[in-house]
């Protein structure tokens, strides 16, 4: 299966370099510098740290802050879409709200570079939630190193 997915990453990477896409332009030194300010404030991790988070199956939930398209064409598995724009807004129903809201739940953050989930939980802290991660990773690389992606419907 792993073997299987790494043929297909290969194939679509092959792809994306003979099929001229619509590039992203740079991003203002504004937003990046937003970005680099919001991870000195909060805990991150890395690709293998948080690999070891996935394998585990620990008692925490798995945050994709990317918008729904992105999230239903692969995500990681168990992982819940609720995008950072509406994260404020979106996050209570899984965190026990309102009848055990629990605001030391673990919650880890990923999106596809790293600084969509930084800001998210950058905004997390500010609500005060105590054990938030944003996963510092391009999740093109956790693809294409065969960790599990799975394609499904929202949830």
């Amino acid at each position: 299966m792993r073997t299987l997915a790494i043929i297909i990453t290969g194939f679509v990477l092959s792809i994306s370099l003979i099929v001229p896409s619509a590039a992203q332009p740079p991003v203002p030194h504004v937003v990046t510098d937003m970005v680099a300010s919001a991870k000195k404030q909060i805990k991150t991790i890395d690709m293998t740290g948080f690999e070891k988070v996935v394998d585990s199956q620990q008692d925490a939930k798995i945050i994709d802050v990317r918008e729904p398209n992105e999230y239903s064409a692969g995500h990681i598995p168990e992982a819940i879409n609720i995008p950072r724009g509406v994260i404020e807004f979106k996050i209570w129903p899984h965190i026990g709200y309102p009848e055990k809201t629990d605001m030391n739940i673990k919650l880890y953050l990923y999106c596809k570079t790293g600084g969509r989930c930084a800001l998210a939980a950058r905004s997390l802290k500010d609500l005060g939630f105590n054990k938030v991660t944003a996963v510092d990773m391009k999740f093109a690389d956790w693809q294409a190193a065969g960790h599990p992606v799975t394609e499904a419907e929202l949830r």
